[in-house]
């Protein structure tokens, strides 16, 4: 379980944002700067709360009055972005294992077998990640985050900017890593069809607060949060 009360002020903006997530995706939504990049980034620790306290189960990731903030290295978070932001001097396979490498044996969930498998990308470990496609860069990324042995995979837009065809493998590819591995995700999108295909949870922010969580059918049953779930996208079908 994650669980944050956290502020941020950056300039004339505010993030006020309290919320409990569990094992499962959960889907981030909200229009453009509602503040879900800056939610992601104070959880990863890319960005430091002004006051609050961010958790995951018993393990205090962050707590302004007790002067706790673990640097990202040590929170085991894994972080996939727009961009894939591969090492561009590295291989394939060197990329997969940059991360690997640094946690202790003990501490290892999977194999790297296992993984290049689950994303099907054993014929590419020697390519320069310069000839990649979007969609084969993005797996890579997924992979190098997954391999850290992260306690929670986080991902922002990772999908933004690729066609149809390359996205339904690649959220096939996150619906069996949840269900597999049994890695919670955070998942930032502006798309409810890519929530649909990942699961049924909902976290909306708008105006830097989160205004509404649940199922998206709770989300288009709720008069409060309806307005906001009309103008995301959301619809009830029959």
């Amino acid at each position: 379980m994650l669980e944050f009360d956290i502020t941020k002020r950056r300039g004339a903006f505010e993030l006020r944002a309290k919320a409990s997530i569990g094992e499962n995706v959960t889907g981030v939504l909200g229009p453009s700067g509602s503040g879900k990049t800056t939610l992601l980034e104070t959880i990863c620790g890319l960005t430091k709360p002004d006051r609050g306290h961010i958790r995951i189960g018993d393990e205090l990731l962050f707590d302004s009055s007790k002067r706790v903030s673990l640097p990202p290295e040590k929170r085991r978070i894994g972080c996939v972005f727009q961009a894939p932001r591969l090492f561009p001097h590295m291989t394939v396979d060197d990329n997969l294992l940059y991360g690997w490498r640094r946690v202790p044996e003990h501490q290892r969930r999977f194999r790297v077998a296992e993984i290049i498998d689950l994303l099907q990308i054993g014929d590419m470990l020697a390519r320069d990640v310069a000839g990649l496609s979007g969609g084969e860069a993005q797996r890579v990324a997924i992979g190098r985050a997954i391999l850290i042995s992260p306690r929670l995979l986080v991902l922002d837009e990772p999908l933004q900017g690729l066609d149809a065809g390359l996205k339904r493998p690649i959220l096939k590819f996150l619906r069996r890593i949840n269900a597999e591995l049994q890695i919670p995700m955070i998942y930032v999108t502006h798309s409810t069809a890519e929530i649909q295909a990942l699961g049924n949870d909902v976290m909306m922010l708008d105006g830097g607060r989160v205004v509404a969580e649940g199922t998206m059918a709770e989300m288009t049953a709720d008069a409060e949060s309806f307005e906001l779930a009309s103008r995301l996208g959301f619809r009830n079908h029959l």
